[in-house]
This record gives C-alpha cells, sequence and structure tokens, in this order.
C-alpha cells in the first residue's frame, strides 16, 4: 500500500463518520443560526454607520 491510499483511506473514513453522525436538523438549525447572524451583523453596522454620521 502506497501513503497516499492511506491517507484517502483515511480522509474517507473520517468523512463517512462525520456524514452518519449529523442530522437534517442540525444542518437546518446551523442555516438558521446564520441567517440571523448576518442580519444582526448588518443592522448593527447599518446603526453605527448611522450614529457615526450625526456626531
Amino acid at each position: 500500500m502506497k501513503m497516499n491510499d492511506i491517507r484517502m483511506g483515511t480522509v474517507g473514513g473520517t468523512l463517512c463518520s462525520i456524514w452518519a453522525s449529523v442530522s437534517l436538523g442540525d444542518v437546518l438549525q446551523t442555516v438558521v443560526m446564520a441567517v440571523i447572524g448576518t442580519i444582526v451583523s448588518f443592522l448593527t453596522s447599518r446603526l453605527l454607520g448611522r450614529m457615526g454620521r450625526k456626531n
């Protein structure tokens, strides 16, 4: 066996074990939290921008 074959097998096994442990609910929760974080970040930057112009 070549070292490259061992690496590919290890990576494949790791990805399969991660894939099996992640549920659709976890993925959806992550997506929702990312959207909420994006919106809050955008609104905060807009608010701080307006406060900076008033001074």
